[in-house]
Order: C-alpha cells, then sequence, then structure tokens
C-alpha cells in the first residue's frame, strides 16, 4: 500500500472512530421524558403488625422524581425521598415513639430514599425497578415491581394544570424492617411489631 493510501486508509478509520464515538454519546445522554408527579394524587404507604392486627400507615411528605418512556422504558429512572417525621398512623402517641430512637432514630436519618439503578420491561403493563433503598443509613439492593396502570391525554382545557397526559403507576414491596435497623433493643424481637412490612405505592404524574 503506498504512503498516500496509508495516510487515507488511517484517517477515514479515525473518522469512522469518532462517529461512533460521537453515537454512543448521544445514545447514552438520551433520556426519558420528565414527568412531575403530583402528591396530592399519590400515596405512599405501608402496613405492618401490632401482635396480629395489621396496622395501616403512610408517609405524608415525599418527592419522587419520574423520568418514563413508554415506547423505551429501559429508559424509566425513578428518584425518591420520604420524610421520615411525614408519619401518620392515625395516632400521634405511636407516630411519636416511630420517630423516636426505638425505631426510626428521625431526627439523625430524617430521610428514606430510593433510586433506581435500571429498568426493564416485565410484561404488558409491567416494569420492574432494579435499585437502592436506603434507611437509617442502611442501604439494600431491592427490585421494585411496578404496573403502568395507563397513560390518558388531558381535554385541551384543563392541560393548563395538568399537562397534556397524566400517567398512574402502582407498586407493592415487602421488607423486613430489621434490615435496615429499625427497631432496636427491646423492639427488635417481633412478639408484638411485626417484621414484614407491606409497602403500597399509588403515583399520578403528568408532564407537558
Amino acid at each position: 500500500m503506498s504512503p498516500s493510501l496509508r495516510q487515507n486508509f488511517a484517517r477515514s478509520a479515525r473518522v469512522a472512530v469518532l462517529a461512533v464515538a460521537f453515537l454512543a454519546l448521544v445514545a447514552s445522554t438520551a433520556s426519558a421524558a420528565d414527568w412531575d408527579v403530583g402528591t396530592a394524587h399519590s400515596k405512599v404507604g405501608f402496613t405492618i403488625s401490632h401482635f396480629l392486627t395489621p396496622v395501616e400507615g403512610r408517609f405524608t411528605d415525599f418527592e419522587i422524581d419520574l423520568a418514563y418512556d413508554p415506547a423505551k422504558p429501559e429508559a424509566t429512572h425513578i428518584a425518591a425521598r420520604i420524610k421520615i417525621a411525614s408519619i401518620d398512623t392515625s395516632n400521634d402517641r405511636r407516630d411519636g415513639h416511630l420517630k423516636s430512637a426505638d425505631f426510626f432514630e428521625a431526627d439523625k436519618y430524617p430521610m428514606i430514599t430510593f433510586e433506581s439503578s435500571s429498568v426493564e420491561a416485565a410484561g404488558e403493563n409491567q416494569l420492574l425497578a432494579h435499585g437502592t433503598l436506603t434507611i437509617k443509613d442502611q442501604s439494600k439492593a431491592v427490585d421494585l415491581p411496578i404496573t403502568v396502570l395507563g397513560i390518558q391525554a388531558v381535554p385541551a382545557e384543563l392541560q393548563g394544570n395538568f399537562g397534556k397526559e397524566v400517567a398512574s403507576f402502582s407498586a407493592k414491596l415487602s421488607i423486613d424492617r430489621r434490615d435496615y435497623g429499625v427497631g432496636v433493643g427491646n423492639w427488635a424481637a417481633t412478639l408484638v411489631v411485626g417484621s414484614n412490612v407491606d409497602i403500597d405505592l399509588v403515583v399520578e404524574a403528568n408532564h407537558q
């Protein structure tokens, strides 16, 4: 091969490599549409047993960042921040005890967080979010199954309040509170307060 041909070949190869790198960068930075999660129509609830009785509660102060594209579910990203101080079990005395050092120690660990690392389609209207749940600085990998309840166009006269589309999701997850150090001393035992916590999530979101 002549020197000029070798130079042309090398130049073409560099251009091809740069083009592939540029396309890879574009693909890696492409993201799903951001949705605005409305907390007024969303819920972060839970159920745990007291002796044999199921007790329901919820957190009323939370933020959820959601990027979602129904045509590309693998681009979905979820980040949630839940304020412990907003726990509500319809009993002020019990709520105060749950915020104390016996359980959540809310003054020291004010937030529960979840962030997805990847999301995959898991059947019709089903997603599976792999991510990290952190409670009291204890971080554990969890798999969060999500049901897409639907996406609906918003009539033009209501779009100023709700955006162009509304989407609804639900999710359920069971965890062992002891894995996160929730319940110490005598309260680590499970005779009075059960170990299993069933988490129930409902999310309504809209975007322009």
